[in-house]
C-alpha cells in the first residue's frame, strides 16, 4: 500500500498542468459510456416495436439511433483531441522537470548513470509514464464505470445472468494479479537493456573516428548485436506472459459470451424474453467484456509504467546543489586555498593532500604538473562543483572574503580543456556568455581571444557549427570558447589547457591579448606548455600526493 501511494503521489505532482484535460477526458469518457447504453435500450426498443412486442415509431426510433452515433463520433473526436494534447503537454512537463533537476544536481566529476541510460529515461520512461497518466488512466476510470454500468443494467432485465458474469470477472482479475510482479521485474530488465543500446549507439556516434581509425567497426557492431539479441530475448518472455494470460481471458470471455446467447435462446424458446431483450443481452455482454479485456491490458501497462517512474525517481533523486544568490565581489579577486585534501567517493588515494596556495588579487598563475596529478580537480574545486575532504577556499578582496559556493560562481571565468561548442551558430554560442551582447562587443572579444577570423566567414557569427564544433578546427573551437568565457566579466579567469591546440605564434598573440585586455584581472592557467609560464607571476607546481 506504502509503495502504491508512492506512485500515486509521483504522478499526482507531475500531472499539474495537464489535470483539467485528465478530467475533461474522464469526462467525456462517461459521456461515451452513457450514450452507448442508451444505443442498446434504443436497439431493443427497436427489435420489440418490429416484433409487436412493444409499440411505438420506427423512424422516430430509428431517428434517435443515428443522433445518438453522431453525437458519439463528436464526443469520441473531441476526447481524442484533448487525449493528443494531453499526452504532449505532459511529456514537455516531465521532460522540462527532469532537464532541470539534472542541470541544478550536483556534479560529482564520477556520475552513476550512463548519459545515454539518462537520456533514455528521460525519452522512453517519460513517454511511458505520460501514456499511464493522460490515457491509460482515463480510459481506466472509463472502463470502470462502463463495467458497473453494464452490470447494473443487465441485473434489471436478468440477475441470473448478471451474478454469473460477475462471478467471473473477479477470477479474472485475481488471474492477471498473478503476473504483476513477473512483469514488473521483465519490464525493468528491458527499459535497463535499451539504456544499455543508446549508450552503446551514443557512444560509437560519438566517437566514429577513433573507430573507423581502429578499424573497429565489426567488434562495435557485434556488441550491438549482442545488446539487441539480450533485448529481443527479455522482450519475448514478457510477451510470452502477455500471450498466455490473453488466451485464458479471452477463452473465458467467449464461455460468457456462448452462456448469454444459449441463456437468451432458451428463454426466447421458453418465451421468458422478447427478441429485443435477446439483443440487449448480447451487447451488455460485450459492454462487460470488454472492459474486462481492457483492464487485462491496463494492468500490464500500470506496471510497465511503475517501472518507468522508478527509473525517474532514480534521477530526481540526484543531491542537488546548495543555491543561493549570487556573490559578487568587487576589484581584483584573489583566491585561497587553505589545507585542501581531496578524494573521490569511490576513489582508493587522494589526488590532493594538505594543498595550500594564495593566488593573489591581480596575479597570474600556471598551475603544472604531471597528467591525473588534480590541476583539474583543483580548478572544479574553485568552482565549487568538487568539495574538499577537509580544508577551504575562499575568493576574497581587499575588503571581504568568503568560501566557495554555487553563489561565488559569478566571479569566475571557466574555460575547460577540449572542444565545447554547441551545435549552433557562432552568435548562439558566444551568447552563453553573455545573453545580452552585441556584435560589437562580440567582435571585441574574439580579437582578444585571437578568434577575429570569424568576422571574415562568410556567415560571421551566424556560421552554424555543427554537434562538438563540427566544420571548426580544434584550434578555432578553442579559442571561440574563450571567447565565451570572456563575456561573462568575472574577476578570476580559470584556463584550463585552453592552448593546447594553438601553435606557438597565435598562443603567443592570445596571452598577450589577455594581458593587455584584463588589468587587474586574476588568471589562473592549467598548462602543460612552459612558454605560458613566461606570462605570468608564479608557478604552482603539483606533485602527487
Amino acid at each position: 500500500m506504502r509503495t502504491l501511494r508512492k506512485y500515486l503521489s509521483w504522478l499526482w505532482r507531475h500531472s499539474e498542468g495537464v489535470r483539467w484535460r485528465i478530467a475533461a477526458g474522464v469526462v467525456l469518457g462517461l459521456v461515451n459510456v452513457a450514450l452507448t447504453l442508451c444505443f442498446i435500450w434504443v436497439c431493443k426498443r427497436l427489435v420489440d416495436i418490429a416484433t409487436g412486442e412493444a409499440g411505438g415509431s420506427i423512424m422516430a426510433y430509428t431517428g434517435i439511433v443515428l443522433g445518438i452515433i453522431v453525437v458519439r463520433l463528436a464526443v469520441q473526436a473531441l476526447s481524442v483531441r484533448i487525449e493528443n494534447l494531453s499526452v504532449s503537454k505532459m511529456n514537455f512537463i516531465i521532460r522540462s522537470r527532469l532537464y532541470n533537476i539534472l542541470l541544478e544536481a550536483r556534479w560529482s566529476g564520477r556520475e552513476k548513470l550512463h548519459s545515454g541510460d539518462t537520456l533514455n529515461r528521460i525519452e522512453t520512461d517519460s513517454s511511458t509514464v505520460t501514456g499511464v497518466i493522460c490515457t491509460d488512466f482515463q480510459q481506466f476510470v472509463t472502463t470502470m464505470v462502463q463495467l458497473v454500468a453494464a452490470v447494473v443494467f443487465l441485473c434489471l432485465m436478468d440477475w441470473r445472468l448478471a451474478l454469473l458474469l460477475v462471478v467471473v470477472t473477479p477470477l479474472l482479475l485475481s488471474f492477471s494479479k498473478i503476473f504483476f510482479k513477473k512483469m514488473r521485474t521483465l519490464t525493468r530488465n528491458i527499459r535497463d537493456t535499451e539504456s544499455r543500446v543508446q549508450s552503446h549507439l551514443q557512444e560509437s556516434l560519438q566517437h566514429r573516428v577513433v573507430i573507423k581509425s581502429m578499424e573497429n567497426e565489426p567488434a562495435m557492431a557485434e556488441r550491438l548485436d549482442d545488446l539487441q539479441s539480450i533485448e529481443y530475448g527479455q522482450v519475448l518472455e514478457r510477451t510470452r506472459f502477455n500471450i498466455f494470460a490473453r488466451t485464458v481471458v479471452s477463452a473465458a470471455f467467449q464461455l460468457g459470451y456462448i452462456a448469454a446467447f444459449l441463456w437468451g435462446v432458451y428463454g426466447i424458446w421458453h418465451g421468458s424474453i422478447t427478441f429485443g431483450v435477446m439483443t440487449a443481452f448480447l451487447q451488455l455482454v460485450g459492454q462487460i467484456q470488454r472492459p474486462v479485456v481492457n483492464l487485462t491490458r491496463q494492468i500490464p501497462s500500470f506496471v510497465y509504467a511503475t517501472a518507468s517512474i522508478d527509473r525517474l525517481m532514480e534521477l530526481e533523486d540526484a543531491p542537488k546543489e546548495e543555491m543561493a544568490e549570487p556573490r559578487l565581489l568587487d576589484g581584483s579577486i584573489g583566491v585561497k586555498v587553505d589545507s585542501v585534501t581531496f578524494r573521490y567517493p569511490d576513489g582508493e588515494r587522494d589526488i590532493l593532500k594538505d594543498f595550500s596556495y594564495d593566488f593573489a588579487p591581480g596575479s597570474r598563475t600556471a598551475i603544472v604538473g604531471e597528467t591525473g596529478i588534480g590541476k583539474s580537480t583543483l580548478v572544479r574545486m574553485m568552482l565549487a562543483l568538487l568539495h574538499p575532504v577537509k580544508g577551504s577556499i575562499s575568493l576574497y578582496n581587499s575588503d571581504d572574503s568568503v568560501e566557495v559556493s554555487p553563489s561565488t560562481r559569478c566571479n569566475l571565468v571557466y574555460v575547460p580543456q577540449g572542444n565545447t561548442l554547441f551545435s549552433g551558430t557562432i552568435r548562439e554560442n558566444l551568447r552563453m556568455g553573455d545573453p545580452l551582447a552585441d556584435d560589437a562587443r562580440m567582435a571585441e572579444v574574439l580579437e582578444t581571444a585571437a578568434a577575429s577570423f570569424v568576422m571574415d566567414l562568410p556567415d560571421g557569427l551566424d556560421t552554424v557549427c555543427g554537434e562538438g564544433g563540427a566544420g571548426l578546427s580544434e584550434g578555432q573551437a578553442q579559442r571561440i570558447a574563450i571567447a565565451r568565457g570572456l563575456l561573462r566579466g568575472g574577476n578570476v579567469l580559470l584556463l584550463d589547457e585552453f592552448s593546447s591546440s594553438l601553435d606557438p605564434e597565435t598562443e603567443a598573440r592570445l596571452m598577450e591579448n589577455l594581458v593587455s585586455s584584463s588589468p587587474g584581472k586574476t588568471m589562473i592557467f592549467i598548462t602543460h606548455r612552459e612558454k605560458i609560464a613566461e606570462y605570468c607571476h608564479g608557478v604552482c607546481r603539483l606533485e602527487r600526493a
